[in-house]
């Protein structure tokens, strides 16, 4: 959830440590700091609030030192304010962490007991205090971190700044994601919380396996794993560069990915679809599609609503059971799973806590294990059986969006793939539904055409106190993905509901004042939803309808406005809808002055419980 950066370096770190902290405050905007050795002491500059106040603080008192490290935080222990901010520091160590200490406070009571004292509110600080205690007793750096971290439970990525050394930093990793990167032979070197942090630094990345730490000096890295025993890691060429995170000519981040959308989903096909012979096609896999009894989708947030759209793909389309959780509620309810099943887990980090522990328990199910992910190095793709990749590039918007569709794109590849090897479909109509994905890219730059409109559209709705979002089949699951882009952008409360469920409640919600958002291709379900859309009209409430010509003309002048979309296959509808829907929820923002890219108390990859 937050971001870290070290940095060893020969020239002034600070404007590298604060670059580094700008290119990772997706992950989190509630506080940043950065601290360095100035003489052998540790200096910090701190401040709660957006990266731009620490920028401030460091201008108007500059700090020096070529080592270092940097933190952007998402509060988790201790309320987002310049005392709880990283790094965390005593007179001997300052660290900056992602994660959450679960044992801080057995930690923090054997601490005061020897009359040690805290400063902060923070789980991090019992970490900072009890390698103090081990230097005071005369361990070395290396020493004090090698007998810290087995007393440690919990999630972590973590650096430790020393004072009196100049030349050393030391790293670790528990559940969270580190990478380090390698300078070019000029005794530099590099750690960060994920490779978008280093891409102005190097392209030569080490990604941390879990349980390990490193140490690093100006000439390498010195690898441990999870018993202290020496190992190695492999050095990957990284393609980001800083380029990936430029607004261009867009206003915000999100507006400047939901208009990537078209070439994402175009590149993201390019790898499963042939359009010569209309044939979808997958990598080898280790297991017989045809042989699986039932599949098994988990995922998070956005995440979430793509694989609800999938079940209905792989149900009608396949044939096959699919059931689709909550990850953070999945592996508690320690469901059986047939030997033999399909999990499969779809985070855009690769990286997200609930998804990842769930992954594990799937495994521990034998179940075979696939995982759709925009990061093809971590760790959920390291640890499954069968990786599927959205070519997304980094996503810095908060509010997801490129990445979503392309999610959509691979699992609907994913679910002809079952289909065909069940022999559910003929080849007829899979080059039918290969035709209908390959056109996705240029009917989305249609979509994108008439963003004037639903600019005006965003503005009549920064009024309202509630939104309702009604939508059935594959429309359901973006009912869901259109309130949520609303309330996390805009800060309007809105629900999604399957449009049948209507009349057995949110009904008594409709009233002149309430707008209600129809997602409603001209499909098989059309006239089941139309009959819900007179019976909200009957009450007064303000439709807005999301359709294609023919679902448009069923209600001439009845609706408050109406969004027309291409004609699609309903196939492919989810994902052409989706795209009127973020520029919705993001017009409205933009409108009623929110911040679009860094909604309040989110942030981008949830590396915690």
């Amino acid at each position: 959830m937050c971001g870290i950066i070290g940095i060893i370096g020969k020239a002034e770190v600070a404007p590298l440590l604060m670059e580094g902290l700008r290119r990772l405050e997706y992950r989190g905007y509630d506080s940043a700091g950065i601290a360095t050795l100035v003489d052998g002491r540790i200096e910090r500059r701190r401040a709660e609030g957006k990266l731009q106040n620490l920028y401030d603080r460091v201008t108007q008192n500059p700090i020096e030192g070529t080592t270092g490290i940097g933190h952007i935080r998402w509060a988790t222990h201790g309320a987002p304010i310049e005392r709880n901010a990283h790094p965390i520091a005593t007179d001997r160590v300052a660290i900056v962490h992602n994660g959450i200490i679960e044992n801080f406070a057995e930690i923090k009571a054997e601490m005061l007991a020897q009359g040690r004292e805290f400063t902060s509110d923070t789980d991090t600080e019992a970490v900072a205090v009890l390698l103090t205690s081990y230097l005071e007793a005369g361990a070395s750096p290396t020493e004090a971190v090698a007998k810290t971290l087995p007393r440690l439970h919990g999630i972590f990525a973590m650096t430790i700044l020393f004072a009196g050394y100049p030349e050393l930093l030391i790293c670790a990793r528990r559940g969270a994601p580190a990478a380090i990167g390698y300078g070019n032979g000029k005794g530099e070197m590099y750690m960060g919380s994920d490779a978008l942090a280093l891409a102005m630094l190097t392209q030569r990345i080490t990604y941390l396996e879990e349980g390990d730490w490193a140490v690093l000096s100006p000439t390498g890295a010195q690898l441990f794993d999870a018993d202290n025993r020496p190992v190695e890691r492999p050095i990957k060429q990284t393609a980001l560069s800083g380029a990936m995170i430029g607004k261009g000519n867009h206003r915000h981040f999100m507006h400047k990915e939901i208009y990537e959308q078209p070439a994402v989903i175009g590149d993201t096909l390019s790898t499963f679809v042939n359009p010569a012979t209309r044939t979808v096609a997958l990598q080898d896999l280790p297991f017989d599609l045809a042989e699986v009894s039932r599949v098994t989708i988990v995922a998070c947030g956005t995440s979430f609503h793509s694989a609800l759209v999938a079940k209905y793909w792989f149900e009608k389309l396949a044939r096959i059971s699919v059931e689709v959780d909550i990850a953070s509620e999945f592996r508690y309810r320690a469901a059986e799973l047939p030997e033999g099943g399909l999990a499969l887990f779809i985070s855009q980090s690769g990286e997200t806590a609930d998804t990842l522990a769930a992954l594990r328990y799937a495994k521990s199910q034998k179940q075979h294990v696939a995982v759709l992910v925009n990061q093809p190095e971590s760790s959920m793709a390291r640890e499954a059986d069968v990786m599927l990749q959205t070519l997304c590039g980094p996503e810095i918007g908060v509010a997801s969006t490129k990445a979503f569709t392309a999610q959509l794109a691979v699992l609907a590849c994913f679910a002809i793939a079952v289909a065909r090897a069940r022999g559910k479909i003929d080849t007829q109509r899979e080059a039918e539904l290969a035709t209908a994905l390959a056109e996705v890219p240029s009917r989305i730059a249609e979509v994108l055409a008439d963003e004037e409109a639903i600019e005006a559209l965003g503005k009549s709705l920064i009024d309202a106190r509630d939104v309702l979002y009604l939508g059935r089949g594959t429309s359901y699951p973006l009912a869901l993905e259109g309130a949520l882009k609303l309330k996390e952008l805009s800060y309007i409360h809105a629900e999604g509901y399957a449009a049948g469920e209507m009349k057995h409640g949110p009904i008594a919600l409709i009233d002149d004042q309430m707008p209600v958002i129809v997602v409603a291709p001209h499909d098989e379900l059309f006239e089941k939803t139309a009959s819900n859309v007179q019976e909200v009209l009957a009450r007064g409430g303000k439709v807005i309808m999301m359709s294609d010509a023919a679902g448009i003309a069923a209600f001439p002048g009845k609706t408050l406005a109406t969004i027309r979309l291409p004609d699609c296959d309903p196939f492919v509808a989810p994902i052409l809808y989706s795209i009127p829907l973020q520029l919705l929820a993001y017009h409205t923002a933009v409108h009623k002055g929110t911040d679009v890219d860094q909604p309040r108390n989110l942030a981008k990859s949830v590396t915690v419980e």
